[in-house]
C-alpha cells in the first residue's frame, strides 16, 4: 500500500524504513503485538458473550477486528480476531497480554474454555506494498483478496488481509525463519514501529496500557472499521456501547493529526474552548516522515471543528489535522 504523502521537510525521511513504509513494499515482524489463544468446546459462546464483534459470524476463512470492554463499555483492548483449527486467536497489543488474560478469564466459571498466552508460539508479520500481492503469492498460493479473508499454507501458517489492503501473517515460531528468508527476496524488512506508523495513516487504533479504559468503541471509530456489532446478543459493556450508538453523534471521535513535537500514547490534549479542561488524548503515535509525529487523537469534536487544539498543555504544540482515509459519520 503506497500512502501519498506531501513531503514537508527534507530531514524528515532520513529514516530508511519510514521512507520504504512510505512508498515500497515491506515486511515487518509484529513484536509488539501479543496473542492470546481461546480453545475448548465453549470457545465460541464464551466470547460471544465478551466481545463487540460477532464471533458466532467468525469461520476459519474470516478474521475481523472487535473490542473487549469494561462494564462501562470502555476498551480494556481491542484486537483481531481469527479462527483456527485449535480455537480463536486474538492479536493485541503485548504489554496488556496479561491483564487481558487474567481479567477475562474471571469470567470462564463453568465454562468449558481455556485461555492461554500464545505469544510465543505464533510469530505475527505484516506486509504492505505495491508489490505484496506477488510477493505473499509466492508462499501462500491461495492468497486472500477480499477484506477480513483468511488462508491457510502448510508449513507456514494463516495470511489474512486486512481492510485497508495490508496483510497480517500469523505462524509458528518454527516456522518463522524461513518465512522471513521467502519474504526477504521480494519485500524490504522494516521495524515495527513503520507498521504501526501505517496503522496511524490507515486510521487504525491500537489500546495500549497507557490508554486502557479510557474510549468507548465509537469514540475510537471502531464500529466504523466492523469492531462493533450491534445486531449480536448480549456482552460486556455492551449496553453503554449501544446506547452511545443509538443517542447519534458522539461527542468525542478519533482524528488523525501531525504535531511538530514528540507525542506517545496517553498524552493528554488541550483546546481554546475547554480551558484547563483536557479535550482529548493520544491513542497512538510515530514519527512520520514528513517530520513531527503523526498521531491518531480522540478529541472532542467541537474543539476538533472550531479551536485549535495543542498537546499536553494549553500552550503546546498545535495538532494539524489530517484527513483520514475513511468517513467519519
Amino acid at each position: 500500500m503506497s500512502l501519498p504523502l506531501h513531503h514537508t521537510d527534507p530531514e524528515g525521511i532520513s529514516d530508511p524504513d519510514l521512507a520504504a513504509a512510505r512508498s515500497g513494499s515491506v515486511f515487518a515482524l509484529l513484536g509488539h503485538l501479543g496473542v492470546l489463544q481461546f480453545s475448548g468446546e465453549d470457545a465460541e459462546s464464551f466470547l460471544q458473550g465478551q466481545l463487540s464483534c460477532d464471533v458466532a459470524n467468525v469461520g476459519l476463512r474470516s478474521s475481523t477486528y472487535g473490542a473487549y470492554c469494561s462494564p462501562k463499555g470502555r476498551m480494556l483492548a481491542n484486537f483481531l480476531l481469527w479462527r483456527g483449527e485449535a480455537g480463536f486467536f486474538m492479536a493485541l497489543s503485548r504489554d496488556i497480554v496479561a491483564a487481558v488474560q487474567k481479567n477475562i478469564s474471571r469470567f470462564v466459571l463453568r465454562s468449558k474454555v481455556k485461555i492461554s498466552d500464545a505469544s510465543s508460539d505464533i510469530v505475527l508479520v505484516g506486509a504492505a506494498g505495491p508489490r505484496v500481492d506477488g510477493a505473499l503469492r509466492d508462499v501462500f498460493p491461495d492468497l486472500p483478496t477480499e477484506p477480513n479473508e483468511v488462508c491457510r499454507q502448510p508449513g507456514m501458517g494463516a495470511v489474512m488481509k486486512l481492510r485497508d489492503g495490508r496483510f497480517v501473517l500469523a505462524t509458528e515460531g518454527s516456522s518463522a525463519p524461513a518465512l522471513r528468508q521467502r519474504l526477504a527476496g521480494s519485500l524490504q524488512p522494516v521495524d515495527a514501529r513503520a507498521w504501526r506508523w501505517l496503522d496511524i495513516r490507515s486510521g487504525l487504533p491500537l489500546v495500549t496500557a497507557a490508554t486502557q479504559d479510557q474510549f468507548v468503541p465509537q469514540m475510537a471509530n471502531f464500529e466504523l472499521l466492523g469492531g462493533v456489532s450491534f445486531d449480536k446478543g448480549c456482552y460486556t459493556g455492551q449496553e453503554i456501547v449501544a446506547r452511545a450508538q443509538h443517542l447519534g453523534k458522539v461527542k468525542r471521535r478519533m482524528f488523525l493529526a501531525n504535531v511538530a513535537a514528540a507525542a506517545a500514547a496517553g498524552d493528554e490534549l488541550y483546546s481554546e474552548d475547554l480551558g484547563d479542561q483536557a479535550s482529548g488524548m493520544v491513542v497512538n503515535s510515530e514519527a512520520s516522515p514528513d517530520g513531527g509525529h503523526d498521531l491518531l487523537a480522540v478529541v472532542q469534536t467541537a474543539s476538533r471543528d472550531s479551536s485549535a487544539v495543542h498537546l499536553k498543555s494549553r500552550g503546546g504544540p498545535v495538532l494539524r489535522f489530517l484527513p483520514l482515509p475513511y468517513a467519519i459519520a
